[in-house]
């Protein structure tokens, strides 16, 4: 499936990088490729169409201008700038991807078939299945079937072909075929994604056979329901059919083509094409949440974080998917720099939909990376309180309130929830690093955390910040030559790090490497004023160890002094 997947992929990448001609190329098409390497489609689309009123022949910016509206969702207008490009005798996979949306949408499943017959259709993934739900638009249904198989008769498409030819089944009330079909283990990893699991139980309802449905979804997702899935076990528990809404039309089919490669897409090409083939899903079904979702995602990895945010806008408040499109629009919000606004949509979130642990745990966490700590904590509690899952997954959350905790110095219960984290998940690196580091910064129990930390050290020999704990914590002991060569590591590994630097000098010091140290102090120094400060750095007495060297810096705090240990000088 890869090779088939790349040859697409390299098919559209032909298209779009012939060499423009110079001749007649304007400062609006210069500033139309800018803004398609930056992926600001709004922009590209903009320009694209100013350069073509000055040269509408030039095949280059018809088609930009079309790809440009195709990854903005906008396929009419993308399908006039394909139209022109064909009718001056070029050919184009997007104008051909936009006209073959345009078709469906319309209904007219003759000429879409009259196009594929004329080879002029989206690509070798999707054709065939388009040409299957086409076929069955026009009222064959015997022939889309044949089509459907078809499709399957490539290995690495049969997943593909089956479940479509299942839920084409569904779509005109033959369930029976339909669930035979989708039970085949031949389906491969196709019928046990969300979206055909869906399907398997809307149509095991169908049948009435509401346990089994249950007992499936509950299988497939080991009790861990979200809105959606948790109203169609009570409706079948209730012993209530659930309407087949997967696909409800060759219109439907078409769109579930569009977002079931899409899928598949996103782990083998460039989000830019695989945004293609979502933006086609959600035209042609703008109810198609599953794709509305997907678009967004894809936004957000390609940097257009605005066009996400306006991309989850589009999911209907009473939907069971509200929640998941709010908690990415909020996402999607503090990537462009809005804080304050996600902060808003999460907090709103919480208002009605706050009994979900999920919205209360994402809620902590943007409070937790804006350093809102105390309100991390209340949101953290409450999430805990209604969580109903694997206790053991509970881990993060007591790891996540327990540097909360830390941080608004309440230690006992920072400890206590950073031992409950360990004992839910007793080797994670993490929480061995952050529990043995704050008892350092304790100054308590110093060889509990030395244990922990070399634990965490040899489960994640390659993170800087653990090293550098290893090496702080030797230090602390007094155990300065052993502290040396970790520290030195930790720096290695992050050497433009303030504290990683700051704390080298120090253990530098403490072994008689003055120089050293003192280099080591201004390269921390540097750093912070390259924007990388830390609360745990302190320029003023970086500065004052410079001046008089750690000891007296140390006399002048009232702290311990220096000791000797292990043969140190």
């Amino acid at each position: 499936m890869r090779r088939i997947f790349a040859l697409a992929a390299t098919g559209l990448c032909l298209a779009l990088t012939q060499p423009a001609v110079a001749q007649g190329v304007s400062g609006a098409y210069l500033a139309g490729r800018q803004a398609s390497f930056l992926g600001d489609f709004e922009a590209a689309a903009r320009y694209y169409s100013e350069a073509i009123m000055h040269d509408p022949g030039k095949p280059e910016l018809l088609e930009r201008a079309a790809l440009s509206y195709l990854s903005l969702g906008n396929i009419d207008r993308a399908t006039l700038f394909g139209d022109k490009l064909e009718a001056d005798g070029h050919r184009s996979q997007i104008a051909q991807m936009a006209k073959i949306g345009a078709l469906g949408a319309k209904g007219n499943y003759a000429e879409i078939l009259k196009r594929l017959d004329e080879d002029r259709g989206v690509g070798p993934l999707a054709d065939g299945l388009v040409k299957a739900w086409a076929t069955l638009g026009e009222g064959d249904m015997t022939a889309a079937l044949v089509a459907f198989d078809e499709v399957g008769q490539e290995r690495v498409l049969t997943g593909f072909a089956m479940y479509h030819k299942a839920v084409a089944l569904a779509s005109v009330g033959d369930f029976e075929t339909a669930i035979d079909i989708l039970s085949d283990p031949a389906v491969g990893p196709m019928r046990n994604t969300r979206r055909a699991v869906v399907a398997r139980a809307q149509i095991l309802s169908q049948l009435q056979r509401y346990d089994d449905a249950v007992t499936l979804i509950n299988q497939q997702f080991r009790g861990d329901l979200d809105p959606e899935l948790t109203q169609m076990v009570d409706t079948l528990k209730a012993g209530d059919a659930l309407p087949f809404t997967t696909v409800r039309s060759a219109r439907d089919g078409m769109a579930e083509t569009f977002y079931t490669l899409a899928g598949a897409l996103s782990d083998e090409a460039d989000d830019d094409f695989t945004l293609l083939y979502a933006r086609l899903a959600e035209y042609l079904r703008p109810d198609h949440v599953p794709a509305i979702l997907l678009t967004a995602e894809l936004l957000e990895k390609i940097g257009q974080s605005d066009l996400a945010v306006e991309t989850y806008r589009k999911v209907p408040s009473d939907n069971p998917s509200f929640h998941a499109a709010e908690i990415g629009r909020a996402a999607a919000l503090r990537d462009s720099g809005r804080d304050e606004a996600a902060i808003e949509v999460l907090e709103s979130l919480a208002k009605t939909h706050g009994d979900m642990a999920i919205v209360q745990s994402t809620l902590g966490d943007t409070m937790r990376k804006m350093e809102r700590f105390a309100e991390a904590v209340t949101a953290y509690t409450k999430a805990l309180d209604l969580y109903e899952g694997d206790p053991q997954r509970q881990w993060f959350l007591y790891y996540a309130r327990g540097i909360c905790n830390e941080r608004v110095g309440d230690w006992p219960n920072a400890e206590a929830d950073l031992r409950k984290a360990l004992e839910l998940n007793p080797n994670q690196p993490n929480i061995l690093n952050y529990l043995g580091y704050s008892l350092v910064q304790q100054h308590i129990k110093l060889d509990e955390a030395l244990d922990m930390i070399e634990r965490a050290v040899d489960a994640s020999p390659n993170s800087g910040y653990i090293v550098d704990s290893l090496g702080w914590v030797l230090y602390t002991l007094g155990r300065y030559d052993e502290a040396v060569g970790h520290m030195e590591r930790a720096a290695e590994l992050m050497p433009v790090d303030p504290v990683v630097n700051d704390h080298l000098g120090d253990v530098y010091w403490a072994v008689g490497r003055h120089m050293e140290a003192r280099f080591m102090w201004r390269r921390a120094l540097s750093f912070l004023d390259h924007g990388t400060a830390s609360e745990e750095v302190d320029p003023d007495r970086i500065r004052r160890k410079l001046e008089v060297g750690l000891d007296e810096v140390l006399i002048e705090e009232g702290a311990d002094p220096l000791k000797v240990a292990d043969g140190d000088n």
